[in-house]
């Protein structure tokens, strides 16, 4: 998440941005249009006041006023945040939380993006003076039913998408432990959608075991993957939570709304 630059003030120095800033969160509640008489007395404000500053609002497009007397949010915020979300990038928001993650555990940490059917890995965080590593080139790739955050994005596909995955793909393994037919596939999205996270059991690459977590935009919609790789024998179940943590607050800085369902 974005630090707090320190040199900012908590709060609005000037009076009338602060009473600026309430009017906007008392339309920001209701869908509707709100009537002046209402919004003067949420915000607390005289409505000659509340007036005023509703008027400047209207002619910089802030706020709409659909009736005579009565109030909305103005399609100019809508402008603004469009130009915020275009501007977001799920690598620059992840890194920092990533870097943090791998700190904790002194495992390698990846984040990665579906391609068609495929995943690629765009970032990661590790130490190259850490212990033996299972370290993802970034811009390297494998396929969807072999990977933790593969079995993410296929577990938001509907059940027609995934059959039709299967027949593409034919379900090719890597090792002995790779999910090779439809039903067991199925059945592996199944607890992945039960529990909201997804493992890779040396299923890519002998040796190596993996946990994701998804992460998700302002639509909750799945965008990318956080994953943690190690050697076999070292990843550990109560790395999950911190995983699951990274992941929330990656989303969050990406305009997801906490308790959003995944």
């Amino acid at each position: 998440m974005a630090k707090k630059d320190p040199d900012l003030p908590s709060a609005p120095t000037v009076q009338v941005i602060e009473r600026m800033f309430t009017l906007i969160d008392v339309l920001a509640s209701r869908e509707e249009p709100v009537s002046l008489k209402e919004i003067s007395e949420k915000a607390g404000l005289h409505p000659s006041t509340a007036h005023r500053i509703l008027n400047d609002l209207a002619t910089g497009r802030f706020v709409d006023r659909p009736q005579p007397g009565s109030y909305r949010l103005g399609m100019r915020l809508l402008e603004l945040g469009n130009l915020v979300k275009g501007r977001l990038n799920v690598r620059d928001a992840a890194l920092a939380p990533m870097r943090e993650l791998h700190k904790q555990i002194q495992q390698p940490v990846n984040l990665s993006m579906r391609q068609g059917d495929e995943i690629v890995y765009v970032e990661r965080a590790y130490s190259e003076r850490s212990g033996m590593q299972v370290v993802r080139a970034i811009g390297g790739h494998a396929p969807l039913h072999l990977t933790s955050v593969g079995k993410l994005f296929l577990a938001a596909d509907d059940p027609q998408r995934i059959r039709a995955y299967a027949a593409r793909t034919g379900l090719h393994g890597n090792t002995k432990n790779s999910i090779t037919n439809l039903e067991a596939l199925e059945r592996e999205l199944s607890k992945v959608r039960q529990y909201g996270q997804a493992s890779d059991n040396e299923e890519l690459e002998l040796g190596v075991r993996c946990m994701a977590a998804g992460i998700y935009d302002d639509q909750n919609k799945l965008i990318a993957g956080l994953s943690i790789s190690a050697p076999s024998g070292r990843l550990e179940d109560e790395w999950l939570p911190k995983l699951k943590e990274t992941a929330r607050l990656i989303s969050e800085a990406l305009g997801n709304k906490p308790g959003g369902t995944h």
